[in-house]
């Protein structure tokens, strides 16, 4: 009843291989943006920093051995380190240039405090108060608004990708529904004669369903395909190519994990089943209009 290869499946499976890789890209992407964000908010939950200003009169090496002391005395920290003069100059090194005695300038010192297994508020809340007795010149950075910033930048970028596979995917159906239609037109003779001879509406629906369901497997294998080898290549080409150096984005290195080529795998199949219910509907409302 539909030709099995024509010009119109042939691009319809070229708009759907298009629309699966362009919902492919975006589910690897929401997918190493959250892997990344969940990674940075662990990193940052897991320490804090202590700043010391310099003041007058102020020891600032006495006052980071207190500090330093005072941190690891609190119930909660696994650790407290206090970055030395050429960590600090390191730092700066962006802005100030190389080179930089720190030793001869008012520059804050850091102490770099890592948390343990089971710190909580109260472990913050007590290195805090002890710092303000015994070293006034000192504040507690708990990195919180980072971490919210690192959580709504991840929601951000999943709503985004929601709505970018919102668009992909009715912009599949508006051209399915358009190919089903010019299937049905091109066949209307046989649909037709079917019909009057008492052939039912459900089996001539299936009959389009088996061959867009076809057509939606083929593009959604083609453009799937394309997207998982494109972040296999962007994760594996530079070990290949002798780079030892990772090549990393604004948000991290391009690696997606198993959950990652999951989603790219399940949007292919989505993409498949989705052609075949639409092209039935659409011949569900084209044949009732035969008479």
């Amino acid at each position: 009843m539909v030709p099995r290869a024509s010009v119109t499946g042939n691009a319809l499976a070229a708009v759907v291989a298009i629309m699966t890789f362009l919902a492919g890209i975006t589910i690897g992407s929401v997918a190493v943006v959250r892997t990344v964000a969940a990674d940075w908010t662990s990193d940052i939950a897991r320490e804090t920093t202590i700043e010391i200003k310099p003041g007058d009169a102020l020891d600032i090496q006495a006052a980071l051995t207190r500090a330093v002391q005072l941190a690891k005395a609190t119930p909660g920290i696994a650790d407290a380190r206090a970055l030395d003069e050429r960590e600090t100059a390191s730092l700066l090194e962006p802005w100030l240039g190389a080179g930089l005695d720190v030793s001869n300038l008012p520059v804050p010192r850091l102490i770099v405090v890592t948390l343990a297994s089971d710190a909580d508020a109260q472990t913050l809340a007590a290195l805090r108060a002890g710092l303000a007795r015994q070293v006034p010149s000192a504040s507690l950075d708990d990195h919180r608004q980072w971490t919210e910033r690192l959580a709504a930048t991840a929601r951000s970028v999943v709503v985004v990708g929601l709505a970018v596979l919102a668009l992909v995917a009715a912009a599949t159906v508006l051209c399915v529904v358009f190919a089903t239609r010019a299937a049905v037109d091109a066949a209307r003779g046989i649909v037709e004669v079917l019909h009057f001879v008492g052939a039912r509406d459900t089996f001539i629906a299936q009959e389009f369903q088996h061959h867009f369901l076809a057509i939606g497997l083929k593009g959604g294998a083609l453009g799937g395909g394309a997207a998982m080898a494109l972040f296999f290549l962007g994760s594996t080409l530079p070990g290949w190519l002798g780079i030892n150096d990772p090549v990393d984005t604004l948000v991290g290195a391009m690696r997606l994990d198993g959950h990652g080529y999951g989603g790219i795998l399940g949007v292919s199949v989505l993409v498949a089943l989705v052609t075949a219910v639409t092209s039935r509907v659409t011949v569900f409302r084209t044949l009732r209009g035969i008479t």
